[in-house]
């Protein structure tokens, strides 16, 4: 059984919390992370993934990767490339961050 391409916020949040724990890697713009970001998330741009492959492989040797955008949209984009390049665990916040201060914490700015 493959994974889903996607997780809740929830799901997120519980496997962020976990001790072996999760990465949250934001590929907004850095302009947009300025506005609204959830501690402890790593800023790399959408475009930039390509570039940062082989980081971004360090990174799921240690952990499940958490993707977050805005909606979920580029997020789902970058999980399914990061796929098609052999990084298996590796996850879309479904609703990126707007759902994220909807369902998880209000703190978190909406734009």
């Amino acid at each position: 059984m493959t994974e889903p391409l996607e997780l809740s916020p929830q799901e997120v949040q519980s496997r962020l919390a976990e001790r072996s724990g999760a990465i949250l890697i934001d590929v907004r713009e850095p302009e947009e992370f300025a506005v609204a970001r959830i501690d402890g998330a790593q800023l790399i741009p959408m475009q930039s993934v390509p570039a940062e492959l082989q980081r971004i492989e360090g990174m799921a040797d240690d952990a499940d990767l958490m993707v977050m955008c805005h909606h979920g949209v580029r997020s789902l984009q970058v999980v399914s490339w990061l796929r098609e390049h052999g990084v298996e665990n590796c996850f879309s916040v479904a609703g990126g961050i707007d759902r994220w201060s909807r369902e998880i914490d209000a703190s978190v700015p909406r734009y």
